[in-house]
């Protein structure tokens, strides 16, 4: 039991972690390299992300600095970063690429903060989802191993207990996340 409550606290702490990821991909109206993560590039006869051909810094809070390590990929880049759903529009300078990222509108803000609350909530389905599974094997367990219902007991606490940490993890991420979006 022991072994199946610690793979189930490692796949919440996975979860938490990819909630955490695509949080730090929602637009926040300052400038972060996490917002090209999804951008990929044609370059070099293959399909790269961003980070793969590129320096991507933040010299001021609303703008991206992405200097590509082959000047032959710059154009790719531009490409890739116009066709995104980012809706941003870059602008070269045949060296690097600057990409400024607008201030967010009281409707753009609180569209983004849906979206995180969105997020979040996939984050704790996956939680409760696993606990349950967890649950039910311990169940599994009692009538297979013959567990007592104290043993039973005690596994679906503890079951309980990572559900509720990871729980917690997620909204503190979501209430930073809320706080980021609607800082002017």
């Amino acid at each position: 039991m022991d072994k199946l409550l610690a793979k189930t606290a490692e796949r919440m702490k996975a979860s938490v972690q990819h909630t955490e990821r695509e949080l730090a991909r929602i637009r926040a109206g300052r400038a972060t390299p996490a917002l090209l993560d999804d951008i990929v590039v044609n370059a070099y006869g293959s399909e790269l992300p961003v980070n793969q051909v590129a320096t991507i810094s933040v010299p001021e809070p609303r703008l991206l600095l992405i200097a590509p390590w082959d000047k032959s990929t710059l154009k790719a880049i531009e490409r890739a970063i116009m066709t995104s759903d980012l809706g941003l529009n870059p602008s070269s300078d045949g060296n690097v690429i600057r990409l400024q990222i607008p201030a967010l509108t009281a409707e753009g803000r609180k569209e983004m903060a849906r979206k995180a609350d969105h997020v979040a909530e996939e984050g704790r389905v996956a939680v409760r989802a696993l606990r349950r599974e967890c649950i039910d094997a311990i169940s599994k367990m009692e009538k297979t191993e013959g567990l007592s219902e104290d043993e039973v007991r005690a596994g679906d606490k503890e079951a309980q207990d990572l559900h509720q940490k990871q729980i917690a993890a997620i909204d503190e991420l979501l209430e930073r996340k809320k706080a980021e979006v609607m800082e002017l």
